[in-house]
């Protein structure tokens, strides 16, 4: 049991670096999915049928295989054959972070959709162009109104990340694997590298519902009894 305890602490060091790998890989591929989610959203509501169709194959790509398979389609045989010479963790941004995009989205799209298309005829009659009516009215509504659902992105991108070992990404799961390699305790490592994506996984929701509270907008939803 000490000897147990004692491989814990003698590798936290070396563990906590793979929470920041960790957390930076997350942080990364949800900041380029909600980029590149945004784009492809304005494609698919307000593109012409040839964008429209682009995206439509975009998400059925990214959102039909796995991750691992996405990984190594990527780092083996994409990238190489385009002559990219990337890092591991750079493909795993990279992979996770398009994928991110796909199911974001659909987040906006069906946000996007809820909004009344008078809004728009409103903006448009005041001589706003669509650029701007979709910039100043569209955009800041729709993504307040999203928060809800694009908030589980968050989770499903942690528990992800840990799929990037299978390319050597030093993150918290390789770096639990190699401590688990070198010192033959494999149950109270995993049970702490356990706790901590759950640690990770709760206080990111605490930040995302506290962010929500803040920006949601009154009238919408459940919100509507809080108006009376």
């Amino acid at each position: 049991m000490f000897e147990s305890i004692s491989a814990v602490t003698n590798s936290a060091g070396y563990l906590l670096e793979g929470v920041g790998v960790t957390l930076l890989l997350v942080g990364l591929s949800l900041f380029i999915g909600f980029i590149c989610g945004i784009v492809l959203t304005l494609g698919q509501v307000y593109g012409p049928a040839l964008v429209r169709r682009f995206v439509g194959v975009y998400v059925w790509f990214f959102r039909g295989l796995p991750n691992i398979v996405l990984l190594f389609l990527f780092y083996f045989a994409l990238f190489p054959f385009m002559g990219f010479d990337m890092p591991a963790f750079g493909v795993a941004v990279t992979v996770l972070g398009l994928r991110s995009a796909a199911y974001q989205s659909q987040i906006f799209r069906g946000a996007i959709q809820s909004l009344s298309e008078g809004q728009m005829l409103a903006a448009r009659s005041l001589g706003m162009t669509r650029w701007q009516a979709i910039r100043s009215i569209v955009l800041p509504q729709s993504l307040r109104l999203s928060l809800p659902g694009w908030s589980n992105e968050y989770p499903v991108l942690l528990t992800d990340s840990s799929v990037a070992y299978v390319i050597g990404v030093a993150e918290l799961l390789t770096r639990t694997s190699q401590v688990i390699s070198r010192t033959g305790e494999p149950m109270i490592l995993y049970l702490s590298c356990a706790v901590i994506f759950i640690l990770l996984n709760y206080g990111g929701m605490m930040i995302i519902q506290y962010v929500e509270k803040k920006v949601r907008i009154p009238g919408f939803g459940n919100n509507e009894a809080e108006c009376l």
